[in-house]
C-alpha cells in the first residue's frame, strides 16, 4: 500500500512522503521496510521521554556524519558522509528512495574509513537497526522480518551488516535533523547536491 498523505513511520519515527510504500506495524503504520523489524512503539508517555541510551563506542572512535536526501520518492536521490577533519564523499543515483540513500551513506562511510567508528545520522531507521539489533533477527531468519516479509534493500543493507559485524568497532549514535548540527546540516547539502545532480 502507498501512503497519501506525508506522515510519520509509526516503527522508525522518520518521515513518510506521499506515494511511499507503507505496512501496518501491530496498531501502527509505518515504511513497509520497518514493518515488523522492530517491537511495537509503545505509546507515547504523556510529558517529556527520557533519551534512549546511545550505543556505546570504541576508544578514541572517528565521528562521521552521514545522510540520504531524495527528490521524491521514488526520485533522484543523493548520499553523503563527512568528518570534521574534512574527509567527505558523496553520491547520487535515479531512481532511488530516501531510505535507500541513507543507509548507503552509512555504506559508504564505513567501507571508506578504517578504525573504530561512530556513525552519526538522523535516520532512526539506520540508528535503530544496530542500536536494537534487527540485523540479528534479519540474520537469523534468513534475511526476512518477523513479519516473514524479505528485508528491503537488502542489497544495501547486507553489506553494511557484514562490516559492522566483522569489525565490531562501528557504532551508531541519532542525530535531529536541520537543529542546527553543522555536520549534519554539511551532509544535507551535499546530499541534496548529488540528489539535484542526477535529476
Amino acid at each position: 500500500m502507498t501512503a497519501k498523505f506525508a506522515t510519520t513511520c509509526g516503527v522508525c519515527g522518520s518521515r513518510i512522503q506521499p506515494g511511499e510504500e507503507i505496512a501496518r506495524s501491530g496498531s501502527t503504520w509505518g515504511h513497509a521496510g520497518c514493518a515488523g523489524d522492530g517491537p511495537t512503539p509503545a505509546p507515547k508517555p504523556r510529558g517529556k521521554a527520557p533519551a534512549r541510551p546511545d550505543m556505546p563506542a570504541a576508544d578514541g572512535a572517528l565521528e562521521v556524519w552521514t545522510d540520504g536526501a531524495c527528490s521524491g520518492n521514488p526520485g533522484p536521490g543523493g548520499w553523503a558522509w563527512a568528518t570534521k577533519d574534512g574527509r567527505q564523499d558523496s553520491g547520487g543515483e535515479s531512481p532511488t528512495t530516501n531510505q535507500r540513500m541513507e543507509i548507503r551513506a552509512a555504506l559508504e562511510a564505513v567501507r571508506a574509513l578504517d578504525g573504530p567508528l561512530v556513525v552519526v545520522s538522523d535516520s532512526t531507521y539506520v540508528v535503530n537497526c544496530f542500536r536494537d539489533g534487527w540485523w540479528k533477527g534479519w540474520l537469523a531468519r534468513g534475511w526476512v522480518t518477523s513479519a516473514r516479509k524479505p528485508v528491503v534493500s537488502r542489497d544495501l543493507w547486507e553489506p553494511l551488516v557484514t562490516l559492522v559485524d566483522e569489525r565490531g568497532n562501528v557504532s551508531f549514535r541519532w542525530v535531529k535533523g536541520h537543529s542546527g548540527d553543522p555536520m549534519n546540516d554539511l551532509v544535507d547539502a551535499l546530499a541534496v547536491e548529488q540528489a539535484q545532480a542526477v535529476a
